[in-house]
């Protein structure tokens, strides 16, 4: 890895130069004085930084040595907004299909739990892994844990997402796309792709220092240690997909869950995913009837075990998936 001096540049590739500015490139050094120096930071600022390096590969070292010796629990994430006691008057009908899949592991004695997103005070992402990968964090500093401007993400369900080992979501199609309020839990979920403890606590959004701490976690990133840069906390979470639509767009929205999960670190077995179609030749109160055919229940079953095999799977094995921890 290359560093130009000059701008604070960090270049990966094989280029003599730096793009930017122009000035040739060095090879970067990772000693206390040179991280110093090129950061542009003090002792105490490069000591928090270690701290939070050694505490996130202590996190990942406790998930990764843990998981094999506790029992295997099962998350579903219903985004649906059809309620009977609402004002759709009628029950959700892939929330159907997750409960036919939650109560399949129920009975090969998993620990399940339904998480109904319509029921939850779930806020927007406010963007800011856009601005540089550190400026977003874990818990979410948007919406701080423990204070008045938490969510129910920062309050519940982020724990929730971390103590399971299989998620199973269920959304309806919603214009050809997954629906608006699992689109915003998956947002919200940017805060478990990698994302670290703030540098600074009292002032989080210091645009200036969280840059500098993602060109630290850059230059320091070790693949042979979990942790040793973003760690990515869906890792080796097994996931599967259940949808239900009237017409089109299943497959959009299953390709949409299936692409952010996949990068977020989850693994997905064979037939993990499954849609149930109504009909355009019927009118939408006709759909409840198709759809609540015992074939479709079948297939959500199928998920439930199919998740359930890949994940006792990776229990019993030594793999590790390798990314690349320095850059989120």
């Amino acid at each position: 890895m290359k560093v130009c001096e000059s701008c604070k540049r960090i270049d990966n590739s094989a280029a003599i130069h730096c793009v930017v500015c122009g000035n040739e490139l060095t090879e970067a050094k990772t000693d206390d004085k040179s991280l110093m120096k090129f950061l542009e930071i003090d002792e105490a600022m490069l000591q928090r930084f270690k701290t939070i390096r050694e505490q996130t590969i202590l996190e990942a070292k406790t998930y990764l040595d843990g998981r094999s010796k506790r029992p295997i629990k099962a998350l579903g994430i219903s985004g649906s907004s059809r309620d009977p006691f609402d004002m759709a008057a009628e029950s959700s009908l892939s929330e159907y299909l997750l409960e036919q899949a939650l109560d399949e592991l129920g009975k090969a004695k998993i620990e399940t739990e339904l998480v109904k997103l319509r029921k939850m005070d779930i806020r927007p992402c406010k963007a800011c892994y856009s601005t540089t990968n550190a400026q977003c964090h874990f818990y979410c500093s948007c919406y701080p844990k423990g204070t008045k401007l938490e969510d129910d993400m920062t309050k519940t369900l982020y724990d929730k997402v971390l103590d399971a080992d299989i998620i199973l979501f269920a959304t309806p199609v919603n214009n050809f796309k997954i629906s608006s309020r699992l689109a915003l839990f998956i947002d919200r979920c940017i805060s478990l792709d990698g994302s670290l403890q703030p540098a600074n606590p009292k002032g989080t959004k210091d645009k200036a220092l969280n840059t500098k701490h993602t060109k630290f976690i850059s230059l320091m990133a070790d693949p042979d240690i979990p942790g040793s840069g973003f760690w990515k906390r869906f890792y080796g979470k097994v996931g599967g997909i259940l949808v239900s639509g009237h017409e089109e767009g299943a497959t959009m929205a299953i390709t949409q869950l299936f692409m952010t999960l996949n990068h977020f670190g989850m693994a997905f077995p064979p037939w993990s995913n499954m849609y149930a179609m109504g009909s355009i030749e019927y009118p939408t109160y006709e759909d409840k009837r198709i759809i609540h055919d015992e074939g479709y229940a079948d297939e959500a079953r199928q998920v439930a075990q199919n998740t359930l095999t890949l994940a006792k799977a990776l229990r019993n094995s030594d793999s590790r998936w390798e990314y690349d921890q320095s850059a989120n």
